[in-house]
């Protein structure tokens, strides 16, 4: 027994150090199959004698069982976000207020700052035990499970010492493509750019999918190692290596700012040349002692800037230009490109808003154009390049009838609008729309069922949801018994939704969310909107005479006439207050502080409404909650010194939906 013992032992120390050498160092220094000759011999012997496996083996990296939900942890030292800056002048900026700050002379580390999932490590005596997201910097989620997957993570340290370390998951460029590649061979979607899918994989309840998935990891920082002081942040991080940790070989101390300066202005052009993605570059101050004395805001280190870079713009060229209808009939324009890479993600389409916009940039199909996506999110094109025209470019406009059911098309202000109601098109987007979170929250509803249930003649209409029988549902794609009757319950759920939701959900053009709420505290129930005049409806706070008039048109068509009296019959809410809406929060007022990943702020102040409760723009002695989610600012510290409760997302999530 001691003698198998000790061939497991010497088994993992070796694959640990081929790991170290593949993973860490990109140096290997064996073969793939003789890599996977010692693996397979470690297992079948731990398979033999299960007595002698340990969590920290490099067997457990194919990951092991699924857990229930992910655990909330609380950092010790929070997780702060970097202050931004786009220019060289906010970058000496920064450096004139450290100067100032400090006494002595200042140097820099300088860092690229990895576009991934920023993640906490604590090791006890030498072994992995915990790992976290940032989460709002405060409270994160244990991911431990899946992280122990991430091969150029050491499980265990040569020193056995306890120290936290900071870093970024991320995945390799070349990997995600083959990622991308596998996943469409497989019948899946693709992910949308490499940081999506880290957070995803990361993420996830269960590790074998999490070890399936090529996870890598920087290592950036460190809160405390036992036994060790250092007087910078350089030579933190080369011990950091030393220990076995994956560190950025692009590091560099910098003695000025115009050196860094520097340093940022190569690589906003090299960026390029990189196998992962990253969105800026980190500049820290290097003496520890320094960072003491400058300390932080509620937000941000004093001693730390982030530099983003300008928006990545690429060339291509406008194949085709097509035009989808929206649920009002707004036909909307897209320039289909020839895919380019754009800041990690494939790039075959961009906006063009409307045919006034196509006019103002002369976009013609075959234009060779500049792309860059606007506020990093939706690509646009931002400019023709009119000098490599050669001839065969097409102008481009708006055709006169709806290409989808070729009904009449009218310009309403900036837009062409498709005037069938029953357009096939439109009513999908109506649906859609409907099911939302905003409006009438049936979860399992997405884009795609909605696709298949009018595909398959299964709905005409949004009140058709509402007539769905389980034995038409299961015949469906991917819908068993279980998840059909998940969207049943879903859709029942939703009979007991608020007027105001429903209002919303329905779709009138030029109804928000916010004029839906002010008619529902105006009306009993929804035969009294309906049944209002232009006068009634202007008196109502924030309806103009632009908004009554859509409202009466809207009800004044007999096709939804008939869509609310089948939503009648089914039994769904239209009085201005459901048998389940009791005005839980009636009084309570709630503060909302940095980005909540489930809800925009629209939509959390919403919940708090439609339960009678009220959202604030500061916290008082009066607040009676503050909502936290992600990068919270100065309200989170006001608060806490006023004894205010505060919630995370998923404590907000437990109160609304309770």
């Amino acid at each position: 027994m001691e003698d198998i013992k000790q061939e497991i032992e010497e088994l993992r120390a070796e694959i640990r150090r081929h790991n170290h050498y593949y993973f860490v160092l990109d140096q290997p220094k064996i073969s793939d199959q003789e890599y996977d000759q010692l693996m397979q011999r470690l297992l079948k012997l731990e398979a033999e004698y299960p007595e002698l496996v340990t969590a920290n083996s490099p067997s457990q990296r194919v990951g092991g069982e699924a857990i229930d939900q992910f655990e909330k942890i609380e950092h010790q030292i929070p997780l702060l976000s970097l202050a931004k800056s786009f220019s060289k002048e906010e970058l000496r900026e920064f450096d004139q207020r450290v100067q100032k700050s400090v006494a002595g002379r200042v140097e820099y580390v300088v860092e690229l700052k990895i576009d991934g999932l920023s993640t906490s490590l604590i090791y006890q005596d030498g072994k992995l035990i915990q790992a976290a997201t940032r989460g709002n910097g405060l409270i994160g989620e244990d991911i431990t499970h899946n992280i122990r997957t991430i091969k150029s993570i050491p499980l265990n340290l040569e020193d056995e010492l306890d120290l936290e370390v900071r870093g970024e998951v991320f995945i390799p460029l070349d990997r995600f493509v083959e990622l991308n590649h596998r996943r469409v061979e497989e019948g899946l979607s693709r992910f949308a750019n490499p940081r999506n899918a880290a957070a995803g994989s990361v993420r996830q309840l269960d590790p074998k999918v999490a070890a399936r998935r090529p996870l890598d990891i920087f290592i950036y920082d460190s809160t405390y190692i036992e036994g060790q002081q250092f007087k910078t942040h350089s030579e933190r991080l080369d011990y950091l290596e030393e220990l076995g940790f994956k560190i950025n070989p692009a590091r560099k101390v910098c003695t000025e700012i115009e050196e860094v300066i520097e340093y940022c202005q190569n690589w906003t052009a090299e960026r390029e040349e990189l196998n992962y993605e990253i969105d800026g570059i980190v500049i820290k101050v290097n003496r520890l002692e320094l960072r003491e004395q400058l300390g932080a805001t509620a937000k941000h280190p004093r001693w730390a800037m982030a530099y983003k870079f300008p928006a990545q713009q690429q060339e291509t060229k406008v194949k085709d230009i097509e035009v989808t209808v929206g649920r009002t009939g707004a036909l909307t324009p897209t320039a289909v490109l020839e895919p380019v890479l754009l800041d990690g993600s494939e790039v075959s389409r961009a906006t063009l808003h409307n045919q006034d916009y196509i006019e103002e940039k002369d976009v013609r199909i075959g234009d060779r154009v500049i792309i860059e996506k606007s506020g990093d999110i939706i690509p646009q094109v931002v400019e023709v390049l009119v000098e490599k025209r050669d001839g065969q470019q097409e102008s481009y406009h708006l055709p006169q009838s709806c290409p989808v059911c070729q009904g009449e098309v009218s310009k309403v202000g900036a837009d062409y609008r498709c005037l069938n109601n029953n357009c096939p098109s439109r009513t999908e987007e109506k649906v859609k729309h409907f099911a939302k979170r905003g409006a009438m929250n049936i979860e399992g509803l997405g884009e795609s069922l909605v696709e298949k249930l009018l595909e398959n003649g299964l709905i005409a209409d949004l009140a058709d949801l509402y007539y769905l029988d389980q034995k038409d549902l299961v015949e469906l794609e991917r819908m068993g018994q279980k998840s059909s009757q998940n969207l049943l319950d879903a859709i029942e759920k939703s009979k007991e939704n608020s007027l105001s939701r429903l209002l919303f959900g329905l779709g009138i053009h030029h109804v928000g969310s916010e004029v839906a709420r002010n008619l529902a505290k105006n009306f009993s129930n929804l035969d009294e909107i309906i049944e209002a005049d232009q006068e009634e409806l202007t008196a109502i706070d924030g309806v103009g005479p632009k908004i009554a008039q859509s409202i009466i048109s809207y009800f004044s068509q007999q096709e939804n006439l008939e869509i609310i009296k089948k939503l009648r019959q089914a039994g769904v809410n239209l009085e201005a207050k459901t048998v389940k809406q009791d005005d839980l929060l009636e009084g309570k007022k709630f503060v909302l502080t940095g980005k909540l990943a489930d809800f925009t702020r629209a939509e959390a102040k919403r919940e708090v409404t439609e339960l009678g409760g009220r959202v604030t723009g500061s916290v008082s002695g009066q607040t009676d909650y503050l909502v936290v989610g992600e990068n919270p600012g100065s309200k989170y510290d006001k608060a806490q010194k006023l004894g205010v409760e505060i919630l995370s997302e998923e404590e907000f999530k437990n109160i609304v939906n309770s």
